[in-house]
């Protein structure tokens, strides 16, 4: 549970993290207000603008993720990360935040995406060391890829659970995971194509030729 012992700073960031998450960022100061129990006026005090206000409660999810390293490597994908977040009540609210700014994007949206993609990267190297995973041409690559991916299926579960109203994550995250897990884990082991010849084929188109690196020169 959240303390309720919070400056009106603190108070402020709280009630705006739960309003923009709840009815998206173009939610006016006086809801957030109201919430907080403040004026307007002090919002505009202590955050200077609205938009202030949003780049105070991206600081602060982005360092609470940051600060929790979790994991975002598996069957369900880098939103991993986000169902942790989701799983106790004292960061429910930020995981709800954290979702609505990557389907709204912006500076926390590309920041969550980097450090996903890092952290996925760091989880992938340490299983190809473990023996586990199977290494990549291009494992910088590999990461970005799966962390999209996996947001991306993400977003869209999000997107249309929006349509029906408030979105409760944990139930979201829960048949999301149900419907992704199974299919990521034949994906992953078993691959899809029985041969390596569409790889070829890519590599031999986009591989410079000694003729092409001659006409750069």
């Amino acid at each position: 549970m959240r303390s309720t012992d919070l400056s009106a700073r603190a108070r402020i960031r709280e009630a705006a993290l739960v309003r923009f998450a709840e009815d998206g960022f173009d939610v006016g100061l006086r809801a957030i207000a109201s919430d907080a129990g403040v004026s307007p006026a002090l919002i505009v005090h202590h955050f200077g603008s609205k938009d202030g206000l949003r780049a105070a409660c991206d600081e602060h999810v982005s360092e609470v993720v940051t600060h929790l390293k979790l994991d975002s490597v598996g069957p369900g994908g880098p939103e991993q990360m986000l169902a942790q977040l989701a799983g106790g009540d004292e960061h429910a609210h930020l995981a709800a935040y954290a979702v609505a700014s990557l389907a709204a994007g912006g500076p926390l949206a590309r920041r969550l995406v980097d450090l996903m993609t890092r952290a996925t990267l760091e989880s992938l190297e340490a299983g190809v060391a473990q023996g586990t995973i199977r290494p990549s041409r291009d494992p910088g690559a590999r990461a970005r890829y799966l962390t999209e991916a996996s947001l991306g299926h993400l977003l869209l579960a999000y997107r249309h659970a929006r349509e029906a109203g408030p979105v409760d994550l944990a139930t979201l995250f829960a048949q999301h995971a149900a419907n992704v897990v199974g299919p990521a884990l034949e994906l992953f082991t078993a691959g899809i194509f029985t041969d390596d010849s569409y790889l070829r084929a890519y590599e031999a188109a986009t591989t410079p030729t000694a003729h092409d690196q001659g006409d750069e020169s």
